[in-house]
């Protein structure tokens, strides 16, 4: 039946998403769990099939996806009760949620933060689709993950959370003078001159971040400005928290004096920004690209940020970015304080029933220099 939205434009709460599937346009093949719709996003579920394909590839114009997984796909396997998925392998798995949009209304996708910082490259696949992660409004019909792990191999299974998507009608994107106005008021980065010209600038931190002693002491050991993935791991379990040693999975970095990093091509590295970040409850965030033109680097894979990321009134006080960050071709150094990537901010169409924080025990509020969720602490 149909859904009465306000005349406003803007990023879909979490009450809306749960009355997008009341309402039959999204279309879960099991009921939703707990925690799976998010302040401005909901969870996308895997379903119980993996198939490895020969490459990634998009369908395109009157292309169904299943077609192309017919004409690529080497063999299929259930992850039902789960499975590992390789590195250096690409894999399609259909997801329990369908979509049947109203012609107003567009999503888009993204990894979820934890998936990102394990290096599992992911993205969403729509049929007729043009471009990954991307849903055209009025859009029917499944959806489909695209996985390849690039650093650890991952047990995954039926019900796994990699992805999640936004709902958006109309342009909801500020453009500059309008974050430019919306820093003023609400102090977006602590950066005295934060540079807010096609979204906020965030710029990698390569000073020392020291390990806290024991029962809060003084700090301890090295300084390190980040941690760098090893090679030949064991396996990640994505549904498993607090359950693998640091050490057996990252190298800490150590801060060198002249506060720069040497990004070797191929490595994967988690960073953190300089910038204390925070997103008020009317609004939400994504980071995009940086210009290629200044390195021959990428940075950040999962690039939503809630409503309430390090906003004071949500527990936050300001939360570090965790930059994921690869190298392509060549060695490139980073310099502290060096511009990595922007923070583009949307309007919500109302804000959320919870935002992220504590109340909803959200892993990264107030956060620093962090790995996923799956490392101890």
């Amino acid at each position: 039946m149909p859904i009465a939205f306000s005349a406003e434009k803007g990023i879909l709460p979490d009450r809306m998403i749960a009355e997008l599937v009341k309402a039959g346009m999204i279309i879960p093949a099991y009921d939703l769990v707990s925690g799976q719709v998010q302040p401005a996003s909901l969870d996308l579920r895997l379903g119980e099939t993996a198939y490895r394909v020969r490459a990634s590839f998009l369908p395109g114009p009157r292309a169904r996806v299943a077609d192309r997984i017919e004409k690529f796909k080497l063999h299929e396997f259930s992850i039902a009760d789960g499975a590992v998925l390789e590195t250096g392998c690409v894999y399609i798995v259909p997801l329990l949620e369908s979509l049947a949009l109203p012609p107003d209304l567009a999503a888009a996708t993204n990894p979820k933060s934890s998936t990102g910082r394990l290096d599992v490259f992911t993205r969403v696949i729509a049929d007729n689709a043009r471009s990954f992660d991307q849903i055209e409004a009025g859009y029917h019909g499944p959806l489909y993950a695209e996985i390849s792990p690039r650093t650890f191999p991952v047990l995954v299974r039926e019900g796994s959370r990699l992805s999640q998507i936004r709902f958006r009608r109309g342009h909801t994107t500020l453009d500059t003078e309008a974050l430019t106005a919306l820093h003023a008021r609400e102090k977006l980065v602590d950066a005295p001159d934060a540079d807010c010209a096609g979204g906020v600038a965030l710029s990698v931190d390569l000073s020392p971040h020291f390990h806290p002693g024991p029962q809060g002491g003084e700090p301890k050991g090295a300084g390190i400005v980040g941690y760098r993935a090893k090679r030949h791991t064991g396996v990640v379990d994505v549904d498993r928290r607090s359950g693998y040693a640091v050490h057996d999975f990252w190298e800490p970095l150590a801060a060198r004096e002249d506060r720069s990093l040497i990004l070797d091509p191929n490595e994967f590295y988690i960073l953190a920004s300089k910038e204390a970040v925070q997103v008020p409850p009317d609004f939400a965030a994504e980071m995009v690209p940086f210009d290629p033109l200044v390195g021959e680097f990428r940075v950040h894979y999962a690039g939503f940020f809630d409503p309430g990321f390090g906003h004071a009134g949500a527990g936050g006080k300001g939360s570090r970015a965790v930059l994921e960050v690869r190298s392509r071709e060549v060695p490139f150094i980073l310099e502290h304080s060096q511009i990595v990537g922007r923070l583009v901010y949307e309007r919500m169409m109302a804000r959320p029933t919870k935002v992220y924080g504590e109340a909803i025990g959200s892993t990264y509020q107030a956060q620093g220099l962090k790995l996923s969720k799956h490392f101890k602490s």
